[in-house]
This record gives structure tokens, sequence and C-alpha cells, in this order.
């Protein structure tokens, strides 16, 4: 059993997230700021956090395998919405704070 396993009741592959970006679209800056914002909030459940290099306009958030946000379906994405799908698969329940409050 490895140490995410007996602490969180999963395995790290979903507790690993990766932003995979479009090198040619000079798309970095924008990856290693959301990257910046989910490993602050996020700093005790992820593991791991990945920033891929990538080609042809990708812009795509996975948690483990699994695609959270892909800029080509669904735009680029707000910091929050982001850290709502993650929240979702690495800490459900958990409270994002004031970002949750509607108006």
């Amino acid at each position: 059993m490895t140490t995410s396993e007996t602490t969180s009741g999963s395995t790290s592959g979903t507790r690993r997230v990766t932003i995979e970006y479009c090198t040619q679209c000079r798309w970095l800056p924008r990856a290693a700021w959301l990257a910046q914002e989910l490993l602050t909030t996020f700093e005790a459940e992820l593991d791991e956090l990945a920033l891929k290099p990538g080609t042809g306009g990708v812009f795509v958030v996975r948690v483990g395998e699994e695609v959270v946000w892909d800029r080509r379906a669904q735009g680029f994405p707000e910091p929050t919405a982001v850290k709502r799908a993650v929240r979702d698969r690495v800490a459900p329940g958990r409270t994002l704070g004031h970002s949750e409050r509607t108006s």
C-alpha cells in the first residue's frame, strides 16, 4: 500500500494533476499560473502536479487519467472552475471558500 493510499484511501494517480499546454501557442505562462493556483489551493491533497508540453492548440487539465477541462470543448478555464473539478475528485465535500459563494 502506498503512502497516498494509506492517507487518503485513493491511489496517487487520482491525486496527480497534469496540465498539458501548447508550446506553439506559448501557453506555458497560463499553464504555470493555473498550476500555482491549484498547488496553493490543494497543497495537502495533491501528490503531484505536472506541466506537459504539447502542440496543436492543446490546453487540457487531467486528474489522474480523467480529463476535467479541455480548452477545445470548454474554452479557457477560469481558475475557480478548474478548482471545483479538481476538488470534486481529490477532496469531495471540501469547500473552496469565497469563490463558491453566489451573489
